[in-house]
């Protein structure tokens, strides 16, 4: 997004935040009642597990315009999420974890700071390799041109 967000554009970014976890929450609550033979109760979870992720469509529609989005941009957007998460938010986690001595939450964050490092890498690794890709292509479609455009200048001259 941009760098000054409106108030609209950070609620809107709250509210996904929220349906995305909600989404979650309620498929892990639906776990823990299967588990423990609630079967019904698990069902009432994952119905509304599923109402909360179209939620969180519908903001991430407004947030990331469909006519606006690339899969050159998504990669970015992906890369910055994931650097972000291992530079900044999951370091900064991890030190307040330690301070407090939650010792299972600071192993839990190691995890996630080295998966987010991996993950950010995959995402540049594919997007590395789309650009060689459309790079190709471009000089192919740029060799066609040329060739198309000199048959054009020899009939019309």
């Amino acid at each position: 997004m941009q760098a000054s967000k409106s108030v609209t554009i950070k609620n809107i970014e709250a509210a996904f935040a929220g349906e995305s976890m909600a989404h979650i929450k309620y498929m892990w609550f639906a776990k823990q009642c299967r588990a423990a033979g609630d079967e019904a109760t698990a069902k009432v979870f994952e119905d509304t597990a599923a109402q909360e992720v179209q939620h969180a469509f519908g903001h991430a529609e407004l947030l990331f315009a469909s006519e606006r989005m690339t899969p050159a941009k998504c990669l970015q957007y992906a890369i910055e999420g994931e650097t972000y998460e291992y530079t900044e938010m999951y370091p900064k986690f991890r030190h307040e974890a330690v301070q407090e001595g939650h010792d299972a939450a600071v192993a839990e964050i190691d995890e996630q700071i080295a998966e987010s490092k991996v993950h950010a890498e995959l995402f540049k690794a594919v997007l590395d390799k789309a650009a060689k890709r459309f790079a190709a292509l471009a000089r192919v479609e740029e060799k066609h041109a040329n060739h198309y455009q000199a048959q054009l200048n020899s009939i019309t001259v």
